[in-house]
């Protein structure tokens, strides 16, 4: 199908980045909180580092219709997706389509769940990162997305490169949402509490800590039914060390929001405790978290 209409939901600092490369070739409508669509309308949307440029598109700090043949970008945290998505079901028809691109396991069930039925959903993992500077302004680092490997996945997979997005089809998303949730329990929590950039998470010192978040994950994955690579730690320690850009947990608790950590360390926590299996450097990253929330 060609989308004839596509709106970022959630559009902050990777929401903003998909909308921009998105807007050459599509009708895109980037839905974000006020000071950044206000930006945006007046000036356009800056970005900066691997894609520098004005990128002139519409903004709205609501959406009121879907129109049809449309593609809804949920880019939403984690914890807000559900009643995201609740309140879009009366506006969603047979032929939209929903790409869920949050952090964590269960969200594509998460949004099945809130729109009952109403529209197909499709699951993507986000390996781009970004950093919302102030209203109207991103850093943009190049990665890319990886969608399941579907009929609507194919399609968007079509969209995407043609709009100069890296993109990639996996026959098990399964795999590689727990592969990303790995590094995200990794680099999330820590370069949040320690408020380094992602890159300083490598740290020898930080080493013993890291791999023992390795081991838990693989475990409680292992349990699930899911084989985790067995170079996991070599691959790990090899991505962290080039991530030049402060973590979304990071950037969720220096601006006082809520952070995903219940979709992410929290949820390896609860897994293990359902197949009998201990996490508790996941735990402990869990309530440091928790602590630095309910603090401010």
């Amino acid at each position: 199908m060609a989308f004839q209409k596509i709106f970022i939901l959630g559009a902050g600092a990777v929401g903003s980045c998909y909308g921009a490369l998105l807007s050459g070739a599509n009708d895109v409508t980037l839905i974000g909180r006020s000071p950044h669509v206000d930006a945006i309308r007046s000036g356009g949307l800056v970005l900066d580092g691997d894609i520098k440029g004005r990128f002139h598109l519409k903004a709205e700090s609501s959406i009121s219709d879907v129109p049809a043949g449309s593609l809804l970008l949920l880019t939403m945290k984690a914890q807000d997706a559900g009643k995201a998505c609740e309140d879009l079901r009366p506006m969603l028809r047979s032929d939209t389509v929903l790409l869920a691109l949050q952090n964590g396991l269960g969200i594509k069930e998460l949004v099945q769940r809130a729109i009952a039925g109403k529209s197909r959903v499709a699951r993507g993992l986000v390996l781009m990162a970004a950093e919302f500077l102030e209203p109207g302004k991103i850093t943009y680092w190049r990665g890319r997305t990886i969608l399941e490997k579907t009929e609507i996945g194919m399609e968007i997979q079509a969209l995407f490169e043609g709009s100069g997005l890296q993109t990639e089809v996996a026959s098990d998303i399964r795999a590689q949402e727990w592969n990303k949730l790995v590094i995200n329990c990794i680099v999330n929590p820590i370069s949040a509490i320690l408020r380094v950039r992602d890159h300083e998470v490598a740290a020898p010192a930080l080493s013993g800590t890291r791999h023992a978040i390795i081991r838990e994950c693989a475990s409680v994955a292992e349990a699930e039914g899911v084989h985790l690579d067995g170079r996991l730690e070599e691959d790990m320690e090899r991505r962290i060390k080039s991530y030049r850009n402060y973590s979304s947990m990071y950037q969720d608790m220096a601006k006082g929001k809520a952070t995903e950590i219940g979709f992410l360390n929290a949820k390896i926590v609860e897994l293990g405790r359902e197949h009998g299996i201990d996490a508790p450097v996941n735990g402990a990253l869990t309530e440091l978290i928790r602590f630095m929330e309910a603090k401010r």
